[in-house]
C-alpha cells in the first residue's frame, strides 16, 4: 500500500496514471453519489405510505384528497398517480395519455447519469491497461538501455508501474460497477412500479 501512494508522488515515473485514474474515480464516485441521494432516498422512500393513503382516498372516491397528498409528495410515483386521478374525466384513453406523458418525463430522470458510471468505471480500466503498458514499455527499455548495474532497480520500478496502476484501475472499477448494478436495479424497480400502479389506478377509475 505504501508502494502505490508514493507512486502518486511526481518523482515516480508513471505518477500521471495514478492521477488521472482517481480523479476520474472520484467523477464516478460523485455521478453515483447525487444517483443514489435521487433514485434511493428522493425517489424510493416513503413509496409504501404513499401508496396505501392515496389508494385509501381513491377507493373512497376522496379525489381531491387524493390530489392533495399527491401533489405533497416529488416521488416520481405520486406524479404519475395524480395525473391519472386529474385526467379521471376523460375517460380511460384520457387517463392513459396524461400518466404516459407524465411517466416519459419522469422514468428517464430515474435512470439519467447511470451510464456515466459506467463509462467512469470503463475509463478507470483502460487508464490502468495504459499505465501498464507503459510500465512494460518501461521495462524493456531499462532491459535494452541500461548499464547492468542499474538494471535491477530499473526493471523493478517497470513492474511497480504496471502492476499499480493496473491495481488501481480495478479499484476505481469494480466498486463503480457495483454502484451501476445496485442503482439500475433500483431504477428498474421504480419504474416498474410506476407502470404497474398506473394502470391499476386507471383500472380502477375506468
Amino acid at each position: 500500500m505504501s508502494k502505490m501512494l508514493q507512486s502518486f508522488n511526481p518523482e515516480s515515473d508513471g505518477w500521471q496514471f495514478m492521477w488521472l485514474i482517481l480523479v476520474v474515480f472520484m467523477i464516478g464516485l460523485g455521478f453515483s453519489i447525487e444517483r443514489f441521494i435521487y433514485i434511493i432516498l428522493k425517489s424510493g422512500k416513503g413509496r409504501a405510505k404513499f401508496l396505501a393513503d392515496f389508494g385509501k382516498l381513491v377507493s373512497a372516491k376522496q379525489y381531491d384528497q387524493a390530489l392533495s397528498i399527491a401533489n405533497a409528495t416529488n416521488l416520481p410515483i405520486a406524479k404519475v398517480m395524480a395525473s391519472i386521478v386529474a385526467a379521471r374525466d376523460g375517460g380511460r384513453e384520457g387517463m392513459t395519455a396524461s400518466s404516459d406523458a407524465v411517466f416519459l418525463t419522469e422514468a428517464p430522470r430515474l435512470t439519467r447519469y447511470v451510464s456515466m458510471i459506467s463509462v467512469m468505471a470503463s475509463i478507470s480500466t483502460l487508464l490502468g491497461l495504459m499505465g501498464t503498458i507503459y510500465g512494460l514499455i518501461f521495462t524493456f527499455d531499462a532491459v535494452a538501455n541500461k548499464p547492468a548495474a542499474e538494471r535491477p532497480k530499473a526493471l523493478a520500478d517497470g513492474i511497480a508501474i504496471a502492476m499499480g496502476t493496473t491495481l488501481l484501475g480495478l479499484l476505481s472499477a469494480v466498486p463503480l460497477l457495483v454502484i451501476v448494478g445496485i442503482l439500475n436495479m433500483n431504477s428498474e424497480r421504480l419504474i416498474q412500479e410506476m407502470e404497474e400502479k398506473g394502470l391499476k389506478i386507471i383500472n380502477s377509475l375506468s
